[in-house]
């Protein structure tokens, strides 16, 4: 039951939060916002690409040499 509270309520706070946003968004530059962007219940569907290793190898070893 809490679990369900908390799911309404968060569906209301980020419909609010939502709409604030794109009032204060350049239409220009920015696509306008949704509830579910806002809000941590909804299911975001997961995109995976695949990589060649060279990727990891760019993100985990080479970043510390150029610091």
């Amino acid at each position: 039951m809490a679990q369900g509270h908390s799911e309404a309520r968060w569906s209301h706070t980020s419909a609010v939060l939502a709409m604030i946003a794109n009032v204060n968004r350049d239409p220009k530059k920015t696509r306008a916002f949704k509830p579910d962007d806002f809000n941590p219940h909804a299911k975001r569907k997961v995109v995976r690409q695949k990589a060649d290793i060279k990727v990891l190898k760019q993100v985990f070893v080479d970043w510390r040499r150029s610091g």
